[in-house]
């Protein structure tokens, strides 16, 4: 169930706004467009508390900048981040900054729904970080040393290659490595495993 909560997408491709608003509407998300983070920004202090799906790749001001403007005014709205050009580094920016989820264009149905109910669901309850972090913490007591070196080079935003550089290991031997660690934390992408590294303080 949805509750009729608030969409906000900020997108400056309107054939990506029209078609996602429509996904969401069909889904009973209640949905605004904007053209641009600019726009949005000028109009934050009185928009409708709700979930933010937040394109990166955006004349003016790019998404991650968005995403920091929104953090420096201190808006909670958690935030969904969308690109068709999605790395690691961007990837670990907008995770550092609370970024809910990552995803890449074209994404599936199901996984946008999920994530903004990921979303929605930060929301409605109230934002421990203590908890978070004592959870966090928790989990990573799973891993091995060298599989917790592994996860904070990619909390660093470091390619498998780099890695495997400063470990003195393989790069395959890294990806053994980040395949078993994904595994213990129970993620399948590596957005999850940047939430639960960045809540447990890793990646500084």
């Amino acid at each position: 169930m949805t509750n009729g909560n608030m969409v906000h997408i900020i997108d400056d491709e309107e054939a990506i706004r029209r078609s996602t608003s429509f996904l969401l509407k069909t889904a009973g998300y209640r949905v605004k467009c904007w053209p641009s983070g600019t726009a949005f920004l000028k109009e934050v202090r009185y928009a409708e508390p709700g979930c933010i799906l937040l394109d990166i790749r955006m004349p003016e001001m790019d998404g991650l900048a968005v995403q920091a403007a929104l953090v420096e005014r201190g808006v909670t709205m958690p935030v969904v981040i969308l690109t068709g050009h999605g790395d690691i580094s961007t990837a670990v920016q907008a995770m550092k900054m609370g970024a809910v989820d990552f995803l890449e264009k074209p994404f599936e149905k199901r996984v946008l729904l999920d994530a903004i109910e990921q979303a929605c669901d930060r929301m409605a309850t109230a934002d421990d970080r203590a908890v978070r972090t004592a959870e966090a913490q928790a989990v990573l007591g799973a891993l091995t040393p060298r599989e917790r070196e592994v996860l904070e080079g990619l909390a660093q935003g470091l390619p498998n290659k780099a890695i495997a550089y400063d470990l003195g290991i393989s790069p395959r031997t890294v990806e053994v490595h980040r395949a078993n660690l994904m595994a213990k934390l129970d993620v399948k992408s590596l957005s999850d495993a940047l939430r639960i590294a960045f809540a447990a303080g890793m990646g500084a």
